[in-house]
């Protein structure tokens, strides 16, 4: 199968990256990740990532406000996280810190606070302190900062 792919053509190349935006979002990055592993030559890259722009089938701004909204409502990731993923997925920092800027602290918040609620059921912890301690880290992990932490760990006394 290797060698069919090294011998694609520029066309096919291109057919196959159309059919495969055509289902979904993909970014540019993962776009030319593709290609790379096709072993595509860099000229042929350049064209073919020019014409899927042009034709709309790649806009990294679209893929990120995808993205972005999908991350927060069904994996629950905070800023941080879904940043570090959009970075890999090779998106440049400006359209990242764009998209950011555009959701409300609220919408983290409103994943944040019953996801703490229900890590709280589940901490053990030998202080109120040691619990909140381990809430924030939680939240830390699952990308939110900590100023959005700090807003809901007073409220883990309604928690449980």
């Amino acid at each position: 199968m290797r060698n069919e792919k090294r011998e694609m053509t520029e066309e096919q190349v291109l057919q196959r990256l159309m059919a495969l935006c055509a289902r979904g979002e993909h970014s540019s990055g993962e776009m030319l990740e593709k290609m790379r592993r096709w072993d595509v030559d860099d000229e042929a890259q350049a064209r073919i990532m020019q014409r899927l722009i042009n034709e709309r089938y790649v806009d990294d701004e679209r893929f990120a406000r995808a993205f972005v909204n999908d991350k927060i409502k069904y994996n629950q990731w905070g800023s941080r996280r879904i940043e570090q993923a959009l970075w890999q997925k090779g998106i440049d920092k400006e359209t990242r810190q764009t998209v950011l800027a555009e959701i409300d602290d609220e919408q983290y918040l409103e994943v944040l606070r019953p996801l703490l609620k229900t890590k709280a059921r589940s901490v053990k912890a030998n202080s109120e302190y040691e619990r909140q301690m381990k809430l924030a880290r939680f939240a830390m992990g699952r990308g939110f900062t900590f100023n959005l932490i700090q807003q809901c760990l007073p409220d883990a006394d309604n928690l449980e």
